[in-house]
């Protein structure tokens, strides 16, 4: 500490406040519990105060601030009481992990001087969290809250992104200590290698049949301006995948996400920014299956050296500041570039031909309905700077076929891990971030069933979120699969036609039920319109699956 810096004394919940707030945090997700209530002390005498946001389920809790680090790019903040209340955010945890959002979880624990004598929730809870964590500590004393919480805030927002656990005593969190303010936290930006860059340039350059895929971090690394100039310039055909999604808007003539298949399929060079070359990008292997025809080359850029792959054959990597990487790669191109107008082409045929048969399904008048009218009656009813989140698995499915963001920044999904439940977490958070957008929680009825109570959280804190449930009285995503496995299939049922929007009126919001397509439109007119936490549940064909590619394995 030098003599011109400011001390900072207090308990640690005044001590943890006031380092998040330096960090950006306006908002403490939370449910009640006694271990942690210096937290709650410090948020409330605070200057300014911060937000308290209680929940009805510490999962909740967790992907709210989860889907608070991935909308504003500033970690978000879940504060879970010991013991189970840290057990019941893992699941956000694991999450935010997988997809590399920006998160801080402060747990409660067990009191120090009793520690081992059998006091209430006595566990040893980092050994639980680290697996699925940047890093997961004990501070053990008032003395290491303010350094301790500098640098869990400092790990979770630095590349690779993800999430922080830190526990304190309860008799510690009561006790009060000295130090250094907290100031704005620093940058760290890696600088990828030059040569690399030139490297990746000259693959583009010869390439015949190039694609470029988006991904998450290209949003979390803040270069999506940088991505949309280098699509652009370069004329490059472009998927996204996850928040990637609306970096190049939809509609864009680059965007060839419609022609996915043909792409992935024809393509020579697969370049691949942002997102991790698991199983929802075969692995990493492209190209290849028509007859003579080789595997494409693939390049990844990352944000950081950890996330390169390291299972895929790649022709290319560059790792660092995503920025820098994309400018790099544009600066070099732009002294020789090869004209793809050819390959564009074939691909923005197959996109019209994709759209023209998409229409039908869209616009079915089916009985029951099939999931595609949902979005053939939403689309149309988006604002350009919606949050549509995604909570489901096979009605999930088809937003990500028929929903393309305008804007980045606007889509939410359970990403790689697939952990159904985040989405109420989700749309708290987008309220808050987002107070003038819409905000669209998309729910299959399988995935409600592990936060709709939480609704009561909406309501209570005055939340208006529009819910649209496809409810087809099945785990389809399931059922399917084992019926083509074993010819029958169990445990893949869910009572017929709920009205899961009567559990909603009675939690304080409101909504209806829909059977007919032709109603679907007017329903969602009044949830838009409403002001209220609104869940239109839509009635749906549990035979009218998604065709999937990959079931993930």
């Amino acid at each position: 500490m030098t003599e011109s810096q400011p001390t900072l004394s207090g308990h640690s919940g005044e001590l943890a406040v006031a380092v998040a707030r330096a960090h950006g945090v306006e908002t403490m997700f939370t449910l009640s519990g006694a271990h942690v209530f210096p937290m709650y002390d410090g948020a409330v005498k605070a200057d300014p105060p911060m937000r308290l946001l209680d929940v009805r389920h510490e999962q909740t809790a967790a992907f709210a601030a989860e889907a608070t680090g991935k909308l504003t790019r500033v970690p978000g903040l879940a504060v879970l009481t010991a013991g189970p209340g840290v057990t019941n955010g893992v699941s956000a945890i694991a999450q935010a992990q997988f997809a590399g959002s920006p998160m801080v979880v402060v747990g409660g624990r067990a009191p120090a001087n009793r520690w081992g004598s059998g006091s209430l929730q006595e566990l040893d809870q980092p050994p639980i969290v680290e697996s699925v964590s940047k890093l997961a500590r004990t501070l053990h004393t008032a003395s290491d809250v303010l350094a301790g919480m500098d640098q869990a805030f400092t790990a979770a927002r630095s590349a690779h992104r993800g999430p922080v656990f830190v526990d304190i005593p309860m008799d510690e969190f009561f006790n009060s200590a000295s130090g250094p303010a907290p100031g704005p936290p620093g940058t760290s930006r890696l600088e990828p290698d030059g040569d690399e860059v030139r490297r990746v340039a000259g693959l583009i350059r010869g390439a015949e049949r190039p694609v470029l895929v988006l991904g998450t971090d290209v949003w979390a690394d803040g270069a999506e301006e940088a991505a949309l100039r280098l699509v652009e310039a370069a004329r490059l055909p472009t998927l996204t995948n996850g928040m990637g999604r609306g970096v190049v808007p939809g509609g864009h003539p680059m965007l060839v996400t419609k022609a996915r298949s043909a792409a992935l399929g024809k393509a020579d060079l697969v370049v691949v920014v942002g997102t991790p070359l698991d199983f929802r990008l075969g692995y990493g292997v492209f190209g290849g299956k028509d007859e003579g025809s080789t595997p494409a080359q693939v390049v990844h850029l990352a944000d950081s050296p950890g996330q390169v792959s390291g299972h895929a054959k790649l022709a290319a990597s560059v790792c660092g500041d995503l920025t820098n990487i994309l400018d790099g790669l544009l600066a070099e191109l732009d002294t020789s570039r090869p004209d793809w107008s050819a390959w564009l082409g074939d691909l923005q045929d197959v996109v019209r031909a994709t759209a023209e048969r998409d229409r039908d399904l869209l616009s079915a008048e089916a009985d029951p309905i099939h999931p595609a009218r949902i979005y053939g009656e939403l689309v149309p009813r988006l604002a350009d700077d919606s949050v549509v989140i995604g909570d489901g698995g096979d009605f999930v499915s088809f937003a990500g076929k028929f929903v393309e963001p305008k804007r980045p920044g606007g889509w939410l999904d359970p990403g790689p891990y697939g952990c159904l439940g985040a989405g109420l977490g989700a749309a708290i958070a987008a309220r808050l971030a987002r107070p003038s957008s819409q905000v669209v929680l998309l729910l299959g009825d399988g995935a409600a069933g592990f936060s709709l109570m939480d609704v009561d959280t909406l309501v209570r804190h005055g939340l208006p979120v529009v819910m649209v449930m496809g409810n087809n009285s099945a785990w389809a995503l399931e059922k399917g699969p084992m019926q083509m496995l074993y010819g029958y299939d169990v445990v893949a049922d869910l009572a017929p036609r709920t009205a899961y929007d009567g559990v909603v009126k009675a939690l304080g919001g409101a909504g209806e039920t829909v059977t007919d397509p032709r109603q679907i439109g007017a329903a969602l007119d009044r949830a838009f319109d409403s002001g209220v936490p609104y869940l239109v549940n839509v009635i749906t064909d549990v035979e009218a699956a998604y065709p999937r590619a990959t079931f993930g394995i």
